[in-house]
């Protein structure tokens, strides 16, 4: 029992801190570049979402590999897409509701929503193999390893 209580500290630490790294990185230079946002507003909106991103980032890593499993193939083009739909999938409803609470109605939501889909399909697949890489460095399986018995 005690092997997998390690091994579940050592997927919750994995997956959070892959979420936490990539994102802020790829969500800060998004607010700086893409969105024009000053640096201050850019730690701000950073320091909002590392608290969710703690909450969300092991259900994101089950999910991912739940799916990973049983519907990607071994292929570059069948992972690629597979991971880009899981957090296409996961994030984007999240992100949607975090921009309707804070005020985003019509247009604003629709652009919001729209801009939210592009950045995760294009973001799942290098996201996927950086997650899969820090959980090599825990000593953990990539996601999406089929699973050992006929019945999954």
């Amino acid at each position: 029992m005690t092997n997998t209580n390690s091994s579940t500290t050592r997927e919750f630490i994995a997956d959070t801190l892959a979420l936490v790294l990539f994102f802020t990185l790829a969500g800060a230079l998004n607010e700086r570049f893409i969105v024009g946002m000053s640096w201050e507003e850019v730690l701000r909106a950073r320091l909002i979402g590392a608290p969710l991103m703690v909450l969300t980032a092991r259900p994101y890593g089950i999910w991912r590999s739940w799916l990973m499993a049983r519907f990607a193939g071994d292929g570059r083009v069948s992972q690629g897409l597979w991971d880009s739909l899981a957090l296409l999938l996961f994030q984007v409803p999240i992100y949607v509701s975090i921009i309707w609470t804070s005020g985003a109605r019509g247009g604003e939501l629709l652009l919001g929503a729209l801009g939210a889909v592009a950045y995760m399909f294009l973001l799942g697949r290098p996201y996927g193999m950086f997650l899969d890489w820090v959980r090599a460095l825990f000593s953990l399986p990539p996601g999406g390893q089929k699973p050992m018995s006929p019945g999954g």
